[in-house]
């Protein structure tokens, strides 16, 4: 009896040390905003946790590294980023990095769908010197050379398509598997149920949105482009293309003219820049007002986050559209 109960004792004892063995093995991953850290939490589900530098309400447009920012990336072995289009502030601190830390740019993932910036019509043009049309119902957009050198030159909001979602998840399970081999069976499980989720994703948003793809509507800042490609939706122009540039008094009264004569229905703020300019455009038209949150903001990070993400925006835009 002595025995028995000597060796029903020992074997959760075991059990608690292999537990504790794996999380130990754990490689140290750290991903520069939500919607990465989603994917990343997503394919590593029973390996570890990956940690989070852009948190809470902060945005990338214009965000400051912090010294525990830069502790989290000194101790890495692999680091998830969008690109230096994005998170600019990540740039040099990435280069400064030792040869032992794995960085994954995932704007260059294979089977990215990546888009130019829009720029005149309706948008503001950039101060770049360029003028082009608007991209937005452009077909060429599609054939944009996915091995352009100016990482400038494109939209780097790619998550806002679930199938660029899909190609970014792949890159980092190719990454991850690399890094720690010991966990590539697991990774890749996660990574197939992932995918299968994304494309169940991609249908939903489809559906909900069905019925008011053809209104149109203005934006705080040209975030979506990638979310209007996939779905087909109108967005008439943005009253900034980029957050962190606020919009003076005649671009603000050119927007509100434009929301005029475009008829357009609804005019969207973030949660984190400006929303007061929203009521300035709307005011004296027929225009209502609605919230997207194309990073997050306003979400608890996790592997459902991107999930909640996308269909936030396909909500938001439905409930407002619908009753304008």
């Amino acid at each position: 009896m002595k025995l028995a109960m000597g060796l029903t004792l020992a074997i959760p004892a075991f059990l608690f040390a292999g537990s504790s063995l794996q999380a130990a093995d754990a490689p140290v991953v750290v991903t520069s905003i939500k919607p990465v850290h989603s994917l990343v939490s997503a394919i590593m589900q029973g390996v570890g946790k990956p940690e989070l530098i852009v948190d809470g309400a902060a945005s990338p447009h214009t965000y400051n590294l912090k010294p525990s920012n830069a502790r989290a990336l000194q101790d890495a072995k692999v680091i998830f980023w969008v690109g230096p289009g994005l998170e600019a502030f990540l740039e040099k601190p990435l280069e400064s990095l030792g040869s032992d830390s794995i960085v994954a740019r995932l704007d260059d993932a294979p089977g990215l769908v990546r888009l130019p910036f829009r720029e005149g019509g309706a948008f503001e043009a950039h101060d770049d010197g360029d003028e082009h049309a608007d991209a937005g119902n452009d077909p060429a957009a599609d054939d944009h050379d996915h091995d352009e050198d100016d990482h400038h030159g494109f939209d780097t909001h790619l998550w806002l398509d679930p199938m660029n979602a899909k190609a970014m998840a792949a890159e980092i399970t190719t990454t991850l598997v690399a890094a720690d081999p010991a966990n590539a069976l697991t990774y890749e499980a996660n990574a197939k149920a992932l995918d299968d989720k994304l494309d169940a994703l991609d249908k939903e948003i489809a559906a909900t949105v069905s019925s008011v793809k053809d209104k149109p509507f203005i934006v705080f800042h040209d975030a979506y482009q990638y979310f209007e490609h996939r779905y087909h939706i109108r967005v008439a122009g943005s009253i900034t293309v980029s957050p962190e540039t606020i919009p003076g008094a005649e671009r603000v009264s050119e927007i509100h003219q434009k929301v005029a004569d475009l008829g357009a229905t609804c005019v969207f703020a973030e949660p984190q820049f400006e929303p007061r300019l929203v009521n300035v455009v709307i005011e004296g038209t027929k225009a209502k007002s609605g919230v997207l949150d194309p990073e997050a903001a306003t979400l608890p990070a996790g592997p459902d986050l991107y999930f909640t993400l996308m269909r936030g925006i396909a909500e938001s835009m439905k409930s407002c559209l619908a009753s304008a």
